[in-house]
């Protein structure tokens, strides 16, 4: 088929059952053998069988370029400092042109030589914590970046980016904000996290208005009072257009989408505020600021890395066996139907499984088992009281009744709760930071 290699700029015919077409872009290794894949400006990827592909010819060669990791980019000593603590995600991601992949494997300096409109927001500062895709993130990732955000605040940091992959994104920020406002106080800056849904080789990226707000807002925006929401948020696209990106609560937000630019929404409540972005980088923050009561705390609060939850969906294949693993984890989160419910009866007598599940749930909580209850439907309250099942499920120890906690900020509470030794049905009914209002918005 020719001597382009990989990484070469081609020019591709190939027949397809609408007729022959013609494609240019960088020859990447092939999706599977026996097939051709050229990466396209617009960021797309194309292949085609080789049997498939009539004429290829060389554009260019690829070009070695040496990366140069020093920004050199000018302080302005008048603006304050910010940390972008960076963990990996797409936002920090860029093509391999030989082996086609989007690898995070950007250094944190780079965020500077791609963006140069943030020296324009303040003073930035930046520490690698890792290059990880965000579903590899565990406990004990959300206390390294909280005991960097704290190092930050000591070094006089107005204000913390973590910029993350999406997918498990709204976990750590809600980690963050248990982890500083849930004891009742605030954190001593603002802590922001900001991913991008679309890889920067794409001309459809987010990456770059997203982490301009997010500048903006750590060094500019409203001092957080730990209890709206507000002790970490989340910085996204508000649509799919540009100029406009949403702050989001850190506790009650959560990826609604795999691939839409404002894939975040918040759950039961509506975004803190929003930040106009023009194509200068200028920003524009549209916030209603309260002004703090709370204390501000002088450290993060661990959570305990052995804390293990275990999370069963209600439904046809929820069986008491499954409960019964419980003995090896320290609390249970059901994932409830509706309002808050377990297939736990058996009206036609053909279903004898409810009923072992029934027993399940029944001595798990009378030996002393944590069991708590959010809904699958995501917006809206658990409310046990209005059917007899749901009452029965809280005679037999189920609590979570009346909470507005959305199911990922819920397992993040309940790890809270338990690495810090409280009781859960106290701490359950309490609104610790914003995740447990009275006002449903949606």
């Amino acid at each position: 088929m020719g001597n382009p290699a990989s990484g070469d700029r081609v020019r591709l015919t190939a027949s397809t059952p609408e007729g022959a077409v013609t494609h240019e872009g960088i020859l990447l290794s092939p999706a599977a053998s026996g097939h051709i894949t050229v990466k396209l400006d617009n960021g797309y990827n194309v292949t085609f069988a080789e049997s498939e592909v009539s004429e290829i010819s060389l554009l260019s060669q690829a070009v070695v370029v040496e990366e140069n990791l020093d920004s050199g980019i000018d302080e302005d000593s008048e603006l304050p400092e910010i940390w972008i603590l960076h963990t990996g995600g797409t936002i920090a991601s860029k093509v391999d042109y030989v082996t086609g992949a989007v690898a995070a494997r950007f250094e944190p300096e780079e965020l500077l030589d791609a963006v140069p409109e943030l020296a324009a927001h303040a003073r930035i500062r930046t520490k690698k914590l890792g290059n990880m895709w965000s579903d590899d993130i565990r406990a004990r990732h959300w206390k390294a970046m909280m005991s960097e955000a704290k190092e930050a605040f000591d070094s006089g940091a107005v204000g913390v980016v973590i910029t993350h992959g999406t997918d498990t994104m709204h976990y750590s920020a809600a980690a963050a904000a248990f982890a500083w406002a849930g004891d009742g106080k605030r954190p001593p800056g603002r802590i922001v996290f900001t991913g991008s849904q679309r890889s920067s080789d794409r001309g459809s990226t987010d990456g770059t208005e997203n982490l301009i707000a997010a500048v903006h807002w750590a060094a500019h925006g409203p001092a957080p009072t730990g209890e709206n929401g507000d002790a970490s948020v989340i910085i996204m696209h508000a649509g799919n257009d540009d100029g406009v990106c949403a702050v989001m609560p850190g506790c009650s937000t959560r990826k609604f989408h795999s691939s839409k630019r404002d894939a975040f929404q918040g759950i039961n409540t509506q975004p803190l505020g929003t930040i106009a972005v023009n194509r200068g980088g200028e920003c524009v923050i549209d916030v209603e600021a309260e002004v703090p009561t709370r204390p501000e705390a002088s450290e993060p609060i661990a959570f305990d890395e052995n804390t293990r939850i275990l999370q069963l969906v209600a439904g046809a294949h929820m069986y008491a066996d499954q409960v019964e693993l419980a003995a090896n984890y320290d609390a249970i989160l059901f994932h409830g139907t509706g309002l808050g419910h377990l297939p736990i009866e058996d009206p036609k007598g053909d279903s004898p499984e409810n009923l072992a599940m029934r027993k399940a749930v029944t001595d798990y909580c009378a030996n002393g088992g944590v069991a708590v209850m959010v809904t699958q439907c995501i917006h809206g309250p658990i409310h046990m009281d209005v059917y007899s099942k749901g009452r029965e499920q809280q005679e037999l120890g189920v609590i979570g009744n009346h909470a507005t906690t959305g199911p990922d900020a819920a397992l993040v509470k309940l790890h809270f709760l338990l690495s810090t030794g409280q009781d859960v049905q106290t701490g359950w009914n309490a609104n610790l930071c914003g995740e447990n209002t009275s006002s449903i918005f949606n």
